[in-house]
């Protein structure tokens, strides 16, 4: 199936398939109880979500949005699971592809750890080249979601943003 940009895949607390990212981006925002979302996670190509739900269902942890035009792959729970209790060395699989998003969130968490608020940005504006380009990182996230990826304020990514872009003019 095709969904676009700012449509709505699934919904926190829901329950339902899996799903395989074939190509594009999804973000993955929690809802809070007074309706404030936080972004908790970027799904690239060839991630199969939700990550939690790979070995046993349980409800869908956050809300997944298109930040552009995404090819999804529906895989129903009941005949994934039913595979998996018949084929248990897609289990290998399965922990290879966990294995694989782990290490991007390592990487996540090295962009975060850095102290120059400068270089964190720089940092993930290189990531999301590999999975963006030729778009921009300001052309899938507003400066509040870099923010709160980033652990930064709005305010600060508005200014580096401003700042890079006073240097590429001079």
């Amino acid at each position: 199936m095709i969904i676009h940009k700012g449509e709505t895949l699934f919904r926190q607390g829901e329950s339902g398939p899996l799903y395989h990212l074939k190509s594009g981006l999804l973000k993955i925002v929690r809802v809070h109880q007074d309706g404030s979302q936080i972004l908790v996670n970027i799904i690239v190509p060839d991630e199969i979500i939700p990550h939690h739900s790979l070995i046993s269902p349980n409800p869908y942890y956050g809300t997944a949005i298109a930040l552009v035009t995404c090819e999804v792959d529906c895989l129903p729970a009941e005949m994934w699971y039913e595979e998996l209790a018949h084929n248990p060395a897609q289990c290998r699989d399965i922990a290879l592809k966990l294995q694989d998003k782990l290490r991007m969130m390592q990487q996540r968490i090295d962009q975060l750890t850095e102290v120059a608020p400068a270089e964190k940005l720089r940092k993930l504006q290189t990531w999301f080249q590999a999975y963006i380009s030729p778009y921009s990182l300001t052309d899938v996230l507003t400066q509040d979601e870099i923010g709160q990826f980033l652990g930064l304020r709005r305010e600060t990514i508005n200014r580096l943003l401003r700042s890079q872009s006073e240097g590429e003019t001079k």
